[in-house]
């Protein structure tokens, strides 16, 4: 199952997130935790300390974290060994979402107390939460040699493997706690999101269900077995359980996940408008992975008149997502006028292509860092930034250009590839085998557990790889060493051409693209750019995937033709339906050529 992600620069996320919610057990600063700090502040012997440990503690329970942290350090001016204060300072901080501070206040907790279990599973949380999950699985594990048989330990220190890809670990990890104690719902659900990352939807839903037979009000559970029915397609079903868990009461950060996540499935659903609604989410603040954008001016919203003035769009999300939502930049540029002025930060490697197709936008790279476990994004290239009159996130212009199938442009082509680099890459195709020049993709360069559910294994496209009269291309970035060796073993030749780098020369890429007969692939950034450029494209897709917006095509891109399997992960079908088309594309080429 999708987890709790900390973004990295340049991680690529899902254009509208399957986010679910980890199964992470406790909180810091929970009630239960939060009374045994009352009853330690009532211990502390130097009297002069005691009352504003106690207005800490006090303020934690109310969620007054600016509070807490003000009585905290009141206490160590009075005494700056105590490691209670050091650990209240440390939860009031982290509630603040001051990480960086929060983490030191931790270390000094650690340090201090004579027993710091309680420390080190707050701090593990807090870890989690960053994104060190090695980190935070050491602290688990030393909660749990405080406390042996600990639920709340096992599941933390299986939901921390998991997140690293040891997934057989995790479920090997967690299975006995479940035997121990198959009455806890928090294991049930945990193991279900295991099963999820592993690629296996379907028997994760059976662990959800139980989770939710065990505790009806489990919304975490309620929520994580959505998702699980959105990748399996069962749309109505998985918004039905989203809704449900949204019903319930919830942390803030919890809420815009569970809403972020409903965008993904009524934009399944075709509920295209509403869906790019709840999308919003993505940039709500109270969302933990929400990117913080450094554009200190007013945010454009729907409906606001353009015309005339100065416009920044931040690219965001992963590069696909950034060529995808190019679709709609054109009817900005119509919006803005001839007297208006747009500004674009995107990924650098697409600087050059989206210069070509908006001659008349300032083209740029985003400034990408990470500050406290948080995605931070700047557009440095604009210079003054007071002379942008308005600016927004690229996806959330969706929300005005693209609520209706009726929105989307019936013609393709929005980032036209550099004619020259076409007719270069058509000259260099010579030298491949003789057949229509075919490129194919068949992995992401992040395949995650997760992730790698959307892509069939390599041995799967047998019956389209052995398709006669056909040269097939390698287009695949990233290594990909093995899959070749393995085609060649089976005397299958993928030819790979010379003298590019297929991850990041994406101009040259997006060029090449368009020399092809034809691309062939799933769902990644290089079908992405050669489907914006126009170029033919032939997309295997997966039940559930939003970009098709409850339609069996991709809107965004008109020319392109979709194969969609039968079932999840039943690949065969669709293979054999791509072969078989391929097929007749030659014999028709080949009719063509005798005619002529």
């Amino acid at each position: 199952m999708p987890t709790s992600r900390s973004r990295r620069p340049g991680r690529p996320a899902p254009s509208a997130p399957n986010v679910a919610v980890s199964g992470l057990a406790g909180a810091a600063g929970s009630a239960a935790a939060l009374a045994r700090l009352d009853r330690a502040a009532l211990e502390i012997k130097t009297l002069r300390v005691r009352p504003a440990l106690q207005a800490a503690v006090a303020a934690l329970k109310t969620d007054d974290a600016a509070t807490a942290a003000r009585f905290a350090l009141q206490a160590l001016e009075l005494d700056e060994q105590n490691g209670l204060a050091w650990h209240l300072l440390a939860i009031a901080r982290e509630k603040a979402g001051a990480f960086a501070q929060s983490i030191q206040a931790y270390e000094k907790a650690l340090a201090l107390l004579p027993n710091a279990a309680e420390v080190a599973n707050d701090l593990g949380r807090l870890a989690y939460r960053m994104g060190m999950k090695p980190v935070a699985e050491k602290l688990f594990r030393r909660y749990l040699d405080h406390k042996p048989g600990s639920t709340e330990a096992a599941n933390n220190i299986a939901c921390a493997i998991r997140d690293q890809g040891r997934y057989d670990e995790a479920i090997e990890f967690l299975r006995p706690a479940i035997l121990a104690k198959p009455d806890r719902p928090m294991l049930w659900n945990t193991m279900g999101t295991i099963l999820s990352e592993q690629g296996d939807p379907d028997s994760a839903k059976t662990f959800f269900d139980e989770a939710l037979r065990l505790d009806p009000a489990f919304a975490k559970a309620r929520y994580n077995r959505g998702n699980a029915r959105l990748a399996l397609g069962e749309l109505d079903d998985a918004l039905a359980d989203c809704d449900g868990a949204m019903a319930s009461p919830l942390p803030a950060s919890e809420r815009q996940m569970m809403r972020l996540a409903r965008s993904t499935i009524q934009i399944a659903r075709g509920a295209i408008g509403e869906g790019w609604d709840d999308y919003e989410a993505r940039i709500d603040p109270d969302f933990g992975d929400a990117t913080k954008f450094l554009v200190p001016r007013p945010r454009w919203t729907p409906g606001a008149d353009l015309a005339g003035k100065t416009l920044l769009i931040m690219g965001e999300q992963g590069l696909g997502d950034e060529v995808l939502f190019a679709n709609l930049i054109p009817d900005v540029v119509r919006a803005l006028g001839p007297n208006g002025r747009l500004f674009i930060a995107v990924e650098k490697r697409l600087v050059p292509l989206f210069a070509r197709a908006f001659p008349t936008a300032e083209i740029g790279p985003h400034s990408t860092f990470n500050v406290d476990g948080r995605l931070t994004r700047g557009a440095t290239f604009v210079g003054d930034l007071n002379a942008v009159d308005l600016w927004t996130p690229m996806g959330s212009l969706l929300r005005q250009y693209r609520r209706t199938l009726d929105a989307f442009p019936a013609t393709g082509g929005f980032l036209p590839a550099d004619p020259a680099r076409v007719a270069h890459w058509r000259g260099v195709l010579e030298a491949a085998p003789a057949g229509l020049k075919v490129g194919i993709l068949w992995k992401s360069l992040k395949l995650t557990g997760a992730r790698a559910r959307y892509f069939s294994p390599f041995d799967a496209w047998a019956p389209v790889l052995t398709t006669p009269g056909v040269s097939f291309i390698n287009l695949q970035y990233g290594d990909c060493s093995e899959e070749l060796a393995a085609a060649e073993a089976a005397g299958i030749s993928l030819w790979t051409p010379p003298g590019i780098d297929l991850k990041d020369d994406l101009d040259e890429v997006t060029a090449l693209t368009c020399a092809l007969d034809l691309t062939i692939g799933f769902a990644n950034a290089t079908t992405n750019l050669a489907a914006a450029a126009g170029a033919p494209v032939w997309l295997i897709s997966t039940p559930g995937a939003w970009p098709r917006l409850g339609t069996t095509r991709y809107p965004w891109y008109p020319q392109v033709e979709v194969f969609l399997p039968p079932q999840f992960r039943d690949w065969d079908p669709a293979m054999q339906a791509v072969a078989a088309a391929l097929g007749q594309r030659v014999k028709n080429g080949t009719e063509a050529i005798r005619a002529g």
